[in-house]
């Protein structure tokens, strides 16, 4: 999650992988949630497989202002 480049974003499945593993999709969505540092560990960054949205501790809303913001 903190290797994600502003204004791109990953799925959880891809973060599964890229952490060594790739079954592990349920865990990496409840680290992901779980998160305390939103702005510092960029988890808004992070989208379901679909390209929907998902949850975000601060709120559907605040996650997609600050994916707006990133594509300014």
């Amino acid at each position: 999650m903190l290797k994600v480049p502003y204004g791109q974003t990953v799925d959880y499945s891809m973060l599964a992988q890229q952490a060594g593993y790739p079954k592990a999709i349920r865990a990496v969505a409840s680290a992901v949630g779980k998160n305390p540092l939103l702005i510092v560990a960029p988890c808004h960054r992070v989208l379901r497989k679909d390209g929907q949205l998902g949850g975000y501790r601060g709120g559907v809303i605040m996650k997609q202002t600050l994916l707006a913001l990133e594509q300014k």
